[in-house]
């Protein structure tokens, strides 16, 4: 009996461990149709997967490199100077394709000097990665003199207020990216090397895996992603704000952490990610439909964070 008990235990927490953000998810849904009519309109839910978008893009990037371990808070930054020097450009003339060449290319170059500011020079992810928030948010203002880039060519504003069909383009530059980051974790051997480095980064080096390298690339690549969601922003603003992007880091790693990523590296993945940003924009959303003062929502995005490390904390313990 006791151990038909026990493996029953066991069953129930890795169906917890597995199901437990879906189930949460659902009942904040159940719970928000129940409290506004307005939150099941077709308009509100376009509006969520809209919102939640942005964050998304960003968060796919964030989570390559919570995989390994590290923390990336300049993704916010980077956004921003991406985004201020495609817009500039556009609006000098140049042509929106090579303006979006740009911008990824500042994203991706941000990047990789944070990664190799932690793997040659040994500084720890969360003191390089600061830096360069401040640093990229410093040279966004002194590039913009801190006025916003507006009236962007219409060509360009497709891919932030255009539509594929019924569907708004950011859904599905953001459904794109979350794809291919997938066939990335789970189909390559970048994939693998990026979970063993977060496994054991001792043992993945004695096993031949180039860490340095696939440091460098996963921020390389999550500076590309805040580049990426930059563009998406601006192109749905029509305004490039030297401003933006600021807080973006800290709903980056809520997506990733509510989606049962573990800080320490090694374990967890996109599925999870996608429905971590959904859930937290749900949250945002309700909210604003219950006219709760937008001074709490911080309060409640950390509390939910907060939660979800102690239930996965919980769940990970093993049993006796």
């Amino acid at each position: 009996m006791s151990s038909v008990a026990s493996t029953l235990k066991i069953d129930r927490r890795a169906f917890l461990r597995r199901f437990g953000l879906l189930l949460v998810f659902l009942l904040l849904a159940l719970g928000l149709s129940l409290l506004s009519n307005r939150f099941l309109q077709i308009t509100n839910l376009m509006n969520i997967l809209r919102q939640a978008s942005i964050n998304g893009i960003v968060s796919v990037g964030m989570t390559l490199v919570i995989l390994t371990g590290g923390i990336d808070l300049s993704v916010g930054s980077m956004l921003a100077l991406s985004a201020v020097i495609s817009a500039s450009m556009m609006k000098g003339g140049m042509p929106v394709g090579l303006a979006i060449l740009a911008a990824l290319g500042t994203g991706i170059t941000l990047g990789v000097i944070n990664g190799l500011i932690i793997t040659r020079g040994r500084i720890p992810p969360f003191i390089a990665t600061l830096g360069m928030l401040t640093v990229g948010r410093g040279l966004t203002l002194m590039y913009t003199g801190g006025q916003p880039v507006t009236e962007l060519p219409e060509s360009f504003r497709f891919i932030g207020a255009g539509f594929l069909g019924p569907i708004p383009m950011p859904i599905v530059v953001a459904l794109s990216t979350f794809v291919l980051g997938y066939i990335l974790l789970t189909r390559t051997r970048i994939g693998e090397y990026i979970y063993i480095l977060g496994d054991n980064p001792i043992a993945a080096r004695l096993a031949g895996v180039p860490t340095e390298r696939i440091t460098v690339l996963v921020y390389a690549l999550s500076g590309l992603c805040s580049a990426l969601a930059g563009l998406v922003l601006i192109a749905r603003l029509d305004s490039a704000q030297p401003v933006i992007g600021m807080g973006y880091e800290f709903n980056a790693i809520a997506a990733v952490v509510v989606g049962g990523t573990s800080f320490s590296g090694g374990e967890g993945g996109l599925a999870g990610t996608l429905l971590g940003a959904l859930l937290i924009e749900t949250l945002n959303n309700g909210l604003n439909l219950l006219n709760v003062s937008s001074l709490w929502e911080q309060v409640f995005k950390g509390g939910v964070i907060a939660l979800a490390l102690l239930l996965y904390k919980s769940l990970s313990r093993p049993s006796r």
